[in-house]
């Protein structure tokens, strides 16, 4: 039989009212940054202290979400806890989480500049210092994949495994980013979306100058390790 939240100690179902309440006003730095539309678009967070997810639900609007209407989920996509079906991405977030232990954030938007990348499946080029600081180089390109299984997290996975960059653009479909946590994972989400809007700009004016990679190695390591509290 399925294990409910009611089977987890105490100190999960803790984590989880936490992370429900992080997740959701999460959700609402989408919109406001302008990558959503709809109701598409979904933040989830895996637990420290469990093999579970906190993940926003299927088909609700950004305005009716609510920490209770968070979803929780095994890491195989199987729902725990929660009133409402979880995210159609659910399989994908889960994939990641399953495959990456070290994430424990993941975002899914469909924000314009970075998914008109995607449907010309091209890296964006390093060609701002602000690339090199977020992304330590191009942002890349994930295969073609299907919703509905597997699919798009191996694609995801496979990309970003090994690569400093916390997105992936996958073809035809828009970006996924990555991080230690969903609010890390959504900063990159932002980010993303803003240098894919600058290059598209500068591209209209020419071809962009590439930053060198010594100096890409040099801004990532500076970023990583010096810059902020």
């Amino acid at each position: 039989m399925p294990r409910t939240l009611a089977d987890y100690p105490a100190e999960v179902q803790h984590e989880v009212a936490d992370l429900r309440a992080e997740v959701c006003a999460l959700h609402a730095e989408l919109p406001r940054w302008g990558l959503v539309v709809w109701t598409a678009g979904n933040v989830s967070q895996r637990l420290r202290s469990a093999d579970l997810m906190v993940i926003k639900p299927s088909g609700l609007s950004y305005d009716d979400l609510t920490p209770e209407s968070m979803v929780v989920c095994d890491l195989d996509g199987t729902v725990v806890d929660g009133a409402h079906s979880p995210s159609s991405d659910t399989s994908t977030h889960a994939y990641v989480y399953r495959n990456m232990p070290e994430v424990h954030g993941v975002v899914h938007t469909h924000s314009t500049y970075a998914t008109a990348w995607a449907a010309r499946a091209e890296p964006i080029p390093c060609v701002l210092t602000m690339m090199g600081d977020e992304f330590g180089g191009d942002v890349p390109i994930g295969p073609f994949a299907l919703i509905g299984d597997d699919s798009i997290g191996k694609g995801v996975v496979d990309t970003l495994r090994g690569s400093r960059s916390p997105a992936v653009l996958m073809r035809n479909h828009g970006p996924f980013t990555i991080g230690p946590s969903a609010r890390k994972a959504v900063a990159a989400a932002v980010m993303v979306e803003e240098v894919a809007k600058a290059v598209h700009l500068a591209s209209q004016l020419g071809e962009p100058t590439r930053i060198p990679q010594a100096d890409v190695d040099r801004l990532y390591e500076r970023y990583q390790n010096v810059y902020g509290q």
